[in-house]
């Protein structure tokens, strides 16, 4: 499997989100890649969309990610308990990215070592609630993997963080609204959320 380039993120940030689903996302950690395949994503584009945290170009000490160069990762932390995995898109000083929402891993040792940072138990010691929400939000996804803002602004398409093209074509692919940007006005309607 071919590792994604920055030229994959720089590009439309909604057709970046689409495609994103079936892309496999490792982690390395302590030496061990752990490996899951996306399932759910969402596109936020700061130009003109009310969900982005970087709306109409607003800088601070959080969003800056969001302008650094494409295939960046923007985490963040929301309710001050949960982290978020973003990849940046477009050119870089466009804030633009795409929210890793949902995952499943890839092989069985996957699903164990990223059970035993979720639930301290390996995956088939799971209560069905467990396996029900195991990786089907993006802080649940970041605590399985053991991603904090710690990771925040490193490259997508070094060692330590990256994504591979699995050369799955999914199928068939849903398109949403995007979840909890009540906030947001009219951005609330807009289709951006793409799952499996």
């Amino acid at each position: 499997m071919e590792k994604l380039t920055a030229d994959f993120f720089a590009r439309d940030t909604v057709t970046v989100a689409r495609d994103l689903l079936g892309k496999h996302l490792v982690r390395v950690w302590e030496g061990v890649p752990l490996t899951v395949r996306i399932t759910e994503t969402e596109a936020y584009i700061g130009r003109m969309d009310k969900a982005c945290h970087a709306y109409g170009g607003r800088r601070t000490q959080r969003t800056q990610t969001l302008f650094a160069p494409p295939g960046t990762a923007y985490l963040y932390l929301i309710y001050g308990m949960y982290h978020c995995l973003n990849c940046v898109t477009e050119a870089e000083g466009e804030p633009a990215a795409v929210l890793i929402r949902a995952a499943e891993p890839v092989t069985q040792a996957d699903a164990d070592a990223i059970s035993d940072r979720r639930f301290h138990c390996i995956a088939s010691e799971m209560s069905s609630y467990q396996r029900k929400n195991f990786l089907n939000g993006p802080g649940k996804l970041c605590k399985g993997l053991s991603l904090t803002t710690a990771q925040n602004g490193i490259s997508l398409t070094g060692d330590v963080l990256y994504l591979l093209d699995s050369g799955e074509t999914p199928s068939p692919i849903h398109v949403g609204k995007r979840i909890g940007i009540d906030y947001a006005e009219e951005a609330v309607d807009f289709p951006w959320r793409f799952y499996l």
